[in-house]
Parts: C-alpha cells; structure tokens; sequence
C-alpha cells in the first residue's frame, strides 16, 4: 500500500462487498499472490498435454501462478463470484436440461452460461465500476481486472480466498451457490486482509467423473481438456476426433453434465442480472432450423453473445456432428435433407463432419 494511504483494510473490505452487492455480485473474497505451491500441478497438466490446442495456457508459463510477475506491484487480489443461472429457469431446471440432452435428440443444448450475454463484457465491466468506485474512496491505486481474460488462476485464487473449494470436476463449488457462476479478478497493490479459505465437501462423490459423456475427467480435480465437450466445441479449431463425436449428443456449444449431476447445485443461485437471461434464439431452437444459418444470421444472433467467438464455421461443424448423432437416433429424413443441403457449399472442415453424419444411418 502507498505510504500516503491511510485506510482500514478490514473496514474497507466491508465497503468493498457492499459495492459489489450493488454491482450484481454474489461474493467478494481477497488472496494473497503467493501461488508457488499451485505451480507444480500447473506445470504436471501443462506437460501431459491435457491444455491441447489452447496454446495460450502454456505461453505464459508460470506467470498464471505469479501475479506480480504478471502485473508488477499487485500485492492482493480481489476475488468476485457472480451468478448466472437464468432467472426463469423452473425448480427442477437440471430435469429439463437432461430431458433436452437424453429425449429430445433434434433440440440444439448450449451451456446455460452462453444463453445470455457474453459474461466476459458483463463482468469486466462490472469490475471497473468496483475498482473506480475503490479510487473514489481512496484515491487513484494500480489494479487491473480479469475475466477468463489473461494467464490468471481462478479457481486456485477463488478457493485461496474463500469463494469455494475446487470441485472433482475442477470448477469451484459453494455450499451456498453450487457452481454455477462466474469468476472475476482485480489484481490491486492495496494490502488487503485475504479472506478464510473453506473446507471441501466433495467426500466421496464421484457423480461428475461417472457422468462426462467423453470421460474427460481422467481422475479427480484432473481433466484431461482434449476430451471435454466444451473445448472440443468452442476451443478446437480443427475435426473433433470421430471417436468422440458419438458422445457429444446435441452439444453444440459446451457441456452442462459435471454440474447437472453435482448434488450441490440444487443450492446454485438465480443471476441477479438480467443479462443472464436465455436470448431467443437459445431456448429451444432446433438443429435443423440453426444449421440453416448462414454466416450474416449467425452474426447477427449472436452478436453480444459468447457463441460468436467460435465463428460461423466452428458453429456448423458442431451442428453437423449434432445433426449426426439425431439423424442415427430418430431416423427423420429432415435431418438428412439438412445436412445434404449444405454439403456442397461447405468448407472442407465442414464436409468431412456433413459425411460422417450421413453416414451414421443408412437411408
């Protein structure tokens, strides 16, 4: 802290999660930035691969466990955990979502998170409203705040600090929200009192690892990213390996499962936010009907959307496995007559996934 400051750290902590409440936040912690005993597990998954094409992961080394390194001067880290089940979901939301997954093959499944709006704009911008409203109490400060943005650990600085505890499936859990919500940062050089971590109570549970449709969860709090339905459909820019694309369902974009089956998100917390709520084309939009998209409509629907990050073909490539696996299940020649449809103006990348899917039922 600036010799100039004369501030309560504990007295301005209590400010700090009353602004942040104001904010649409759910929990504000503070870590300390000494990670190095996160280091060797970091450098372990790093080594066996399991980051696959997100060659960012390993880019930055282990400046992911070093704050200051990566930011000169931060001495904490303000954590803030925000909620994002949608508003409207029913009591019994998990039972909708695997009837989507389980009985309804034609229907388009988005992680929940991506139904609103891109959480990574939501929550930058929240967070610079926190640390400028910290300036105006205190006087200007270094910080800069993270969203899923930057070589950060979130889990390992939200569990240091208190928000939860890691969970076998390698999300934070809560008692009081399950996991279903969003991690944010503000690295800050104010010496900040870090919060109690909590204890885990995942005993001997092992729901997330029976469930993952891929078995990417190798081991627990180990995921192996390569096999995860929700990299292989957002990260991985090239053909999802054939041996997985039978497991992938109607996934189009992520994978809800490791948390529809985790007893603890029967606490998981509405979003305070209306951001969050699911945006038309998400709700029950079908395979067909999205496949039909071209580049401009998928543009414009998911325009403040995180779906649009994936770009077009990414998108119908998915739907093309999607439509593979329906087409199998039910046999509905309009599943058929959609994939040759757009057979002849696909990309290469596309096709090879249009073939596969015709393939999978002999007409």
């Amino acid at each position: 802290m600036h010799q100039d400051r004369a501030v309560d750290p504990a007295a301005l902590l209590v400010q700090l999660r009353h602004w942040a409440h104001g904010l649409g936040f759910s929990q504000i912690g503070v870590a300390g930035v000494d990670l190095s005993s996160a280091e060797p597990g970091l450098r372990a998954w790093l080594e066996a691969g399991f980051h696959g094409e997100m060659h960012y992961m390993a880019a930055h080394g282990m400046k992911r466990a070093r704050p200051a390194e990566l930011v000169p001067g931060t001495v904490s880290v303000i954590t803030a955990r925000m909620d994002y089940l949608p508003r409207s979901l029913p009591e019994g939301w998990q039972a909708v979502e695997w009837q989507r997954l389980h009985q309804a093959p034609a229907q388009a499944s988005v992680s929940l998170y991506a139904r609103g709006r891109d959480y990574h704009k939501v929550l930058r911008s929240r967070l610079q409203a926190l640390a400028d409203r910290l300036a105006q109490a205190i006087g200007p400060f270094g910080h800069r705040v993270f969203t899923d943005s930057a070589p950060v650990l979130e889990v390992e600085l939200a569990v240091r600090s208190g928000l939860g505890w890691r969970g076998k499936h390698t999300l934070v859990l809560s008692r009081e929200a399950g996991s279903m919500f969003f991690l944010g940062e503000i690295y800050v050089d104010l010496a900040l009192p870090p919060t109690a971590s909590t204890t885990a109570h995942c005993g001997s549970c092992r729901a997330c690892i029976d469930v993952c449709p891929t078995q990417a969860i190798v081991g627990p709090y180990r995921l192996d990213a390569r096999r995860c339905i929700s990299y292989l459909t957002i990260e991985h820019p090239g053909a999802i390996p054939v041996e997985l694309r039978r497991a992938m369902g109607n996934r189009i974009y992520g994978c809800d499962d490791c948390q529809l089956v985790c007893p603890w998100n029967k606490y998981a917390q509405r979003a305070v936010l209306p951001d969050f709520d699911p945006r038309p084309p998400w709700a029950r939009a079908t395979l067909v009907d999205l496949f039909a998209w071209d580049e401009a409509r998928f543009l414009k629907a998911s325009e403040g959307s995180p779906i649009r990050r994936i770009g077009h073909e990414r998108w119908l490539r998915n739907l093309a496995v999607a439509l593979g696996n329906a087409w199998r299940e039910t046999g509905d020649p309009a599943l058929r007559q959609a994939l040759q449809q757009r057979r002849e103006t696909a990309s290469p990348l596309v096709r090879e996934h249009i073939d596969w899917a015709l393939a999978q039922r002999t007409a």
